[in-house]
């Protein structure tokens, strides 16, 4: 890795700076940093999807706020060169504005989101689900704590206690604090939950329109890994049970509330309803510390467990 490639590691610490693009034309924008996470294919999948926003938000009018984006990643980014954003306005209405975003990358597409924009409606009904009962963040321990600890065991293997340090360097110099809640809730239906919660470090109160691409970032955090775990599959293990490839394919969220500050704690509960063929589908919903959910989001990934089929040679997408 060169210079610049380190140069964009360190400047990820920053939230501002990991979702900063410089403007190039009207339309068309470039990354400034890309972060590859420990042990990634590529490039932190939160990053393009909050730099793609960041892009399509520069684009549309301020008077509409975002509601939604579908994107899917179609392969894997490299952080040694810079992501292009091209966005395109689909359809300008006088209540919704329509947005498609293209990512190329050494002239090839390796990501495609489409966004909608509307006009708050704040005189319609409301509804929403409860948030779930769980500890205060002041009361909960940060993920660089237990990972640590984790690692201090004596019964693990040298080469995992050397992971588990790595990750919990890299979690205390994220963007992103996050807090375990609860960890495989068994609900009375036999349905399983984790419930983390998230904040953004050391960020003035942004405008809404920012603190959604904040949020965007962060929803991409654990989310597809729940999959794996709730059908039992454990990283660094060898055999069956082994989780053997993790990667996203889509990633969707809904917003419904743009009264929300990721400087302060968000309530992130997951779940997964189903995985089959390699493949896993994971759905979150975001909660402030009041209660209100500002959004929900769902994520399909490549989850293989380390067995083969009978005519595969190698795991390819």
């Amino acid at each position: 890795m060169d210079d610049s490639s380190l140069n964009n590691q360190a400047e990820h610490e920053q939230i501002s700076t990991a979702l900063e693009v410089e403007r190039l034309e009207v339309n068309l924008f470039r990354s400034k940093s890309l972060w590859l996470p420990t042990r990634a294919r590529g490039v932190f999948g939160g990053q393009v999807i909050s730099q793609a926003l960041v892009s399509a938000t520069n684009c549309v009018e301020p008077a509409f706020g975002l509601h939604s984006m579908h994107c899917y990643f179609l392969t894997s980014a490299s952080p040694a060169t810079p992501i292009v954003y091209s966005v395109e306005i689909l359809r300008q209405g006088k209540s919704y504005v329509t947005c498609s975003v293209k990512a190329v990358q050494k002239g090839s597409i390796i990501f495609v989101l489409i966004c909608s924009f509307q006009k708050p409606e704040p005189w319609q009904p409301s509804h929403q689900w409860s948030m779930p009962s769980v500890p205060k963040p002041e009361q909960c321990s940060f993920e660089e704590e237990l990972i640590t600890q984790a690692s201090e065991d004596t019964q693990i293997h040298p080469r995992l206690r050397r992971i588990l340090k790595t990750f919990a360097e890299e979690r205390l110099r994220s963007p992103i604090a996050i807090k375990r809640a609860k960890e495989h809730e068994l609900s009375t239906d036999g349905n399983v939950r984790y419930m983390y919660w998230m904040q953004a470090k050391k960020i003035p109160h942004y405008e809404a329109h920012f603190q959604k691409c904040i949020l965007a970032y962060l929803s991409d955090l654990y989310l597809i890994g729940v999959a794996a775990r709730i059908s039992g599959l454990k990283r660094y293990a060898k055999g069956p049970d082994a989780l053997s490839m993790s990667s996203t394919i889509d990633h969707a969220i809904y917003f419904y509330d743009d009264n929300f500050d990721c400087g302060d704690w968000l309530l992130y509960v997951m779940e997964c309803p189903r995985t089959a063929s390699g493949r896993g589908i994971a759905r979150g919903q975001l909660f402030t510390r009041g209660g209100s959910l500002v959004a929900v989001t769902t994520q399909e990934g490549v989850v293989r467990a380390g067995i083969r089929g009978p005519d595969e040679t190698s795991a390819k997408l």
